[in-house]
């Protein structure tokens, strides 16, 4: 299903990505780059990439409405965490946070940037195999910090693997099979967390996902959605 263009070096393989887009590039062209000189994330942040981490951008072009393409950040986030079950020891196990955050032993260790070009949906993924970054903000982890044992190449090829698997079913049976995987690695229901949307920030606990992605809240006055934000424990 994919095609795979590699780079030494490149500013950001979602900006090639887009780039081939516009040229009408097939389903499944993937950009791989062994480093980014302007790696981003969400929100236009800087993305470590020095060389020994996967950067990887993944074009589809999907029959589906645009309305649910955000579901794909989920099924993004549950293939990188089972591609991380793979290559880390059987105790250590990764977790999952509210947008598209990937977590092992608390902290993230890869990220999931979702755009979209003249018609394709461009997958972002950003893996900490050697390396992390060393952030005031929020902890970091890599791969090998936690026993783990991969290369570049084959991180790649296993998260190639379960993002076919996982298109295949959310194409034949919809967002719920996304959703349950998801669910089994994110916070207990109940667990309390506080939530920054840019305007204010909201504390209660977690009470799940809705049918559309959307974060649910239990406050003191009902059930929450939240669509933005970040997410921390409170």
């Amino acid at each position: 299903m994919f095609d795979i263009i590699h780079y030494d070096t490149i500013g950001s393989t979602n900006d090639e990505a887009k780039r081939l887009a516009t040229e009408g590039a097939p389903h499944g062209t993937v950009v791989h780059a062994d480093a980014q000189s302007a790696g981003r994330g969400r929100m236009a942040r800087a993305w470590f990439s020095p060389p020994g981490n996967l950067y990887m951008s993944t074009l589809l072009r999907l029959d589906v409405p645009v309305g649910r393409l955000s579901e794909l950040s989920f099924l993004t986030a549950v293939a990188l965490a089972e591609t991380l079950d793979a290559l880390l020891p059987k105790s250590v196990r990764a977790t999952l946070k509210w947008p598209n955050d990937v977590l092992v032993q608390g902290g993230k260790i890869a990220g999931i940037l979702l755009e979209y070009q003249d018609g394709a949906t461009i997958i972002g993924t950003g893996l900490n195999v050697l390396h992390a970054p060393t952030s005031p903000a929020y902890k970091t982890t890599c791969i090998v910090a936690n026993g783990g044992m991969a290369s570049v190449d084959g991180a790649r090829d296993i998260l190639l693997r379960r993002l076919q698997h996982h298109l295949s079913i959310w194409l034949a049976e919809g967002f719920e099979p996304v959703r349950a995987a998801w669910l089994t690695r994110a916070h207990p229901v109940g667990t309390m967390l506080k939530v920054n949307n840019g305007a204010q920030t909201i504390e209660a606990a977690f009470d799940g996902l809705d049918t559309d992605g959307a974060l649910l809240l239990r406050t003191s006055e009902g059930q929450r959605r939240i669509v933005a934000g970040d997410v921390s424990p409170a």
